[in-house]
């Protein structure tokens, strides 16, 4: 993968290079949305004795991450250029692990391409954090929430994010293997989504379903989200989020022209409202009526579907790329719940880990050929090989560190502080203390 290379406007370099710095700025400031969004989703899916839990785990990870990629994440990941640590094979160099100092120690933290990155991937990685807080939903401790954001922060994430962003092995695949561009992944459909729905994937695994949630027959049973206006509200933040992450991450990893933000912010709203209409479509079929947390979710998975290729689709590819995102998200949402028997309450594995590995596939499937040299022969293969690294490294790596923790701090809370809430038994307080105080009225009278 290239590094970023500022285009050159014909009246002056210097103001043309300085107007890409800024824009990249403004849009990696509107990033934050995107985690909004989702402290929202996960929160309104949830129940009501667990919605302050699930806000302020949204922020503790986001502050986890941000410390924990500074001081130590950085170091594996890296930057296209810079040093690294690789391998020798059939006299090709691969990137294996980025060798930067610790606590960003010689970084000029300015306009520079190195600082934008930087500050961008602090806010990515909180994002990939945030993705398994609705999978541990009302069963995760805080504790354990922040320990497994810093092991995600500290070494999955980051690892893999040099990989595909950094120079390392996957992006050197078209080089050194003539597949195409090597791995593409402009805004992290892989290197977010589908590294934040693995580790959902193992949390789900590990915590395992809410007490009550499947019977003794195996049948799940429906434990609907406390406040689907939350749920609503959210998509529309991480809309805004949405299209600022994939504008930025396409013109610092992929080298796009500014210009073409103007594609990318169509092609991302594009993607979403296909994919959310699908979601209500096929809800509406199976069920009568159209479902809006489903709804909300296939909304998302389009945002999540639209990242990796968002820079390099024509209009018409990107309502296809919704669309299959929407329908993927209710179908693997059923077929993970009733035949695998995964409680997953905020749809994480389905959104963000299908939803991601779509999207990287609809790189090599839908991607413009005339745009970024994507047309060159073996490109699929070079995202084939990204999606069986995400699956074959990422998820094993994920859940194994996830499974010591849980040997060394138990992740999921005690039956005590489950049947009494998240808010109150870790929190002290609950979201909502008028509802109570209004119920215990009503039982004295």
């Amino acid at each position: 993968m290239t590094p970023f290379v500022a285009p050159s406007l014909p009246s002056s370099a210097d103001v043309s290079v300085g107007f890409v710095f800024v824009l990249c700025l403004l849009l990696i400031l509107l990033v934050p949305f995107a985690g909004a969004g989702l402290a929202l989703i996960n929160s309104g899916l949830g129940r009501s004795r667990s919605a302050a839990h699930a806000m302020v785990g949204a922020l503790c990870v986001t502050s986890v991450a941000a410390l924990v990629y500074v001081i130590v994440g950085f170091s594996w990941q890296g930057i296209a250029g810079r040093p690294d640590h690789g391998f020798m094979i059939a006299g090709k160099t691969w990137g294996w692990i980025a060798s930067e100092p610790f606590f960003l120690r010689g970084l000029h933290l300015d306009l520079s391409p190195a600082a934008l990155v930087v500050l961008l991937q602090m806010l990515s990685v909180g994002l990939a954090g945030m993705i398994p807080l609705s999978s541990g939903s009302d069963r995760w401790r805080l504790g354990a929430i922040c320990a497994s954001t810093a092991l995600l922060a500290g070494w999955t994430y980051p690892l893999f994010a040099h990989w595909a962003w950094g120079g390392g092995w996957l992006a050197q695949l078209g080089v050194n293997c003539g597949l195409g561009r090597g791995f593409v992944d402009g805004g992290g459909s892989g290197a977010i989504q589908v590294v934040g729905g693995v580790t959902a994937l193992s949390i789900t695994w590990i915590l395992g379903p809410r007490r009550g949630k499947f019977s003794a027959e195996g049948m799940p049973a429906a434990l609907p989200g406390h406040n689907v206006v939350l749920v609503l509200l959210g998509c529309v933040f991480a809309w805004i989020g949405w299209m600022a992450l994939n504008s930025a991450g396409a013109m610092l990893f992929l080298g796009v022209e500014p210009g073409r933000v103007v594609l990318i912010a169509i092609n991302t709203t594009l993607c979403a409202a296909a994919s959310g209409l699908a979601a209500a479509v096929v809800t509406r079929v199976r069920f009568g009526r159209p479902d809006a947390s489903l709804s909300a979710n296939g909304w998302i998975a389009g945002l999540v579907a639209s990242s990796a290729a968002a820079a390099f689709l024509k209009p018409a590819a990107a309502i296809i790329v919704g669309g299959v995102a929407g329908i993927l998200v209710v179908l693997v949402a059923d077929f993970l719940e009733f035949q695998l028997a995964i409680d997953d309450p905020g749809g994480a594995v389905s959104v963000h880990a299908v939803g991601g590995l779509w999207g990287v596939l609809s790189v090599a499937l839908l991607a413009d050929a005339g745009r970024g040299g994507l047309g060159a022969a073996g490109q699929w293969l070079a995202q084939l090989v990204g999606i069986a690294t995400l699956l074959g490294f990422v998820l094993p790596l994920t859940y194994g560190l996830n499974w010591l923790l849980d040997r060394v701090y138990r992740q999921r809370v005690s039956r005590e502080g489950e049947v009494q809430g998240m808010d109150l038994f870790e929190l002290g307080a609950g979201a909502y203390p008028e509802f109570d105080i209004h119920g215990d009225d009503l039982l004295t009278r």
